[in-house]
């Protein structure tokens, strides 16, 4: 079931989770000191409740028996929908709670009347390209992108018409 973040425990939950998730999957890709920041700049709880409040950002928690699986994060764009974030902690991969979760983020393109949904990948994040690609989205672009304290994201853009 998708919980929508509302409040500040939902926050608190969703960021607690992106640490346990971040930590785990992409501390090998990108090194745990860029992971940290990337934490404490893009995933903190105050970070959060700013993109609710002011960007058109939803944020959700797919839970199953209690448990947060899952989360994924979208703006609501003029023409896109842009899936910011969908990220499934390590224990409940290969499950098809991605595929879920992607779903999710379709019928909620459909529901605002949007024809696409965009995202961004690091470059070196084979797995997830990969599955992004089995589930029909292309690379549009390359993107590189400082975030300060000289770390950029070095990433695809990839697309999928609705």
């Amino acid at each position: 079931m998708f919980h929508q973040v509302s409040n500040q425990h939902d926050i608190q939950q969703l960021t607690e989770l992106a640490r346990e998730i971040w930590l785990e999957h992409y501390t090998p890709i990108i090194g745990v000191e860029q992971v940290e920041y990337m934490l404490s700049t893009f995933h903190s709880a105050t970070r959060v409740a700013e993109q609710i409040e002011t960007e058109q950002y939803y944020y959700y928690l797919l839970q199953s028996e209690g448990e947060n699986l899952a989360y994924l994060g979208v703006q609501r764009q003029e023409q896109q929908l842009f899936l910011s974030k969908i990220y499934v902690h390590s224990r409940f991969r290969g499950r098809g709670y991605a595929k879920q979760a992607m779903n999710f983020a379709k019928q909620l393109a459909n529901e605002f009347g949007l024809q696409q949904i965009t995202l961004t990948v690091n470059r070196h994040n084979h797995d997830s390209i990969a599955a992004y690609q089995k589930m029909g989205f292309v690379k549009v672009a390359e993107q590189c992108t400082d975030i300060g304290q000289g770390y950029v994201m070095d990433d695809w853009v990839m697309a999928l018409a609705l």
